[in-house]
């Protein structure tokens, strides 16, 4: 029987997603637990790996166990041996040829960035970077994201192919807190950090509209710009 998992958890706590010898990581406990359960070894996959302090409300998570228990059973059996920061928010039976990784059709991503005074109580939660923004120019420069595009300027590491396509990129502010919610196809290593950290540099005024849009039309990174730190950053939704 496959299963299709939603899970959040609080990456500061963790090592990240992919399983690791040594450290707690989404995957690693997971697979801890529903091997418990099914009484032999179980390995998941997830829609996407995040990284070490990055935070999820819904990621995505399929598996086969060879017990055939009852989906509300199982959330409250996986939920009850977990990690308390980790949580399986609910589940569903899915067919036997379904991919949490290659059937997504959307994700969205929130970064959450402090302009106001530090706060060591949000830390691990929120970039505290403590300087104001002008969210009016980073709302005209997110618009030359959207669309198909390769994100090559924006991705870090070397990989086969670059294009996605970003549907809707929203910036707002709540009080001393700007959110950034990017929905696309595929998210690639550190694109949105990536992408948060050039049009932060956009809000500071020392880049504009015209910078954004060559790194996409050159497809090369010829602006440095800093990669907003993962603490930030949440997985907010998978849809299939």
């Amino acid at each position: 029987m496959r299963y299709l998992i939603s899970v959040s958890y609080d990456g500061s706590k963790l090592y990240g997603f992919q399983r690791l010898l040594h450290h707690k990581t989404v995957q690693g406990e997971l697979e801890r637990v529903l091997t418990k359960i099914n009484k032999t070894i179980v390995y998941v996959k997830g829609a996407g790996r995040t990284d070490r302090g990055v935070h999820a409300r819904d990621q995505r998570v399929h598996f086969d166990l060879n017990v055939d228990i009852p989906t509300d059973r199982l959330v409250i059996a996986m939920n009850s041996m977990l990690d308390p920061s980790i949580h399986v928010n609910d589940a569903t039976i899915v067919d036997k040829d379904f991919h949490a990784r290659f059937d997504v059709k959307k994700k969205t991503y929130e970064y959450i960035i402090n302009v106001g005074e530090y706060d060591p109580l949000i830390n691990d939660y929120v970039y505290n970077y403590n300087h104001p923004l002008n969210i009016t120019k980073m709302k005209a420069a997110s618009k030359v994201l959207l669309g198909a595009h390769s994100y090559k300027a924006f991705t870090s590491g070397e990989r086969e192919s670059y294009n996605s396509i970003i549907y809707d990129i929203k910036i707002k502010k709540v009080g001393d807190l700007i959110y950034l919610r990017f929905t696309g196809k595929s998210f690639y290593r550190y694109m949105v950090r990536n992408l948060v950290g050039a049009l932060m540099l956009v809000g500071e005024g020392k880049l504009n509209r015209e910078d954004i849009l060559k790194m996409i039309d050159n497809d090369k990174n010829n602006i440095t710009y800093p990669t907003a730190p993962a603490n930030g950053l949440y997985l907010l939704k998978i849809e299939y």
